[in-house]
């Protein structure tokens, strides 16, 4: 299994982007809800770059969606296959915007 790793980036005009890499599981998913939710300034809008994620469980879709219901948030692509096919098998993809190039703006 490779080591989970969460890194935050302040981007312009409020805009805070979370980098996941590694495999995560109920267990390390919480490294992702505490680099949202840990922060001095709330982000006006969130961004989670999930190129790197090599493998996400349930736990993991399931704090994307908490994020999601509690912000501005969007998805930095393209997304990696297996996250890919959970997020279409369960339904989710479609309550996420998924973008596919490096900028950040709104």
């Amino acid at each position: 299994m490779k080591a989970p790793q969460v890194t935050v980036r302040a981007e312009a005009d409020g805009v805070r982007v979370v980098v996941c890499s590694g495999e995560f599981d109920l267990d390390t998913t919480g490294l992702l809800t505490e680099a949202c939710d840990v922060q001095p300034v709330p982000a006006l809008v969130l961004v989670v770059d999930v190129r790197q994620v090599e493998f996400a469980d349930s736990s993991f879709l399931n704090a994307l969606i908490r994020l999601r219901n509690t912000r501005p948030m969007a998805l930095q692509g393209p997304l990696p296959s297996q996250l890919r096919r959970m997020l279409e098998m369960t339904g989710a993809l479609a309550l996420f915007e998924v973008r596919e190039t490096p900028d950040y703006a709104g």
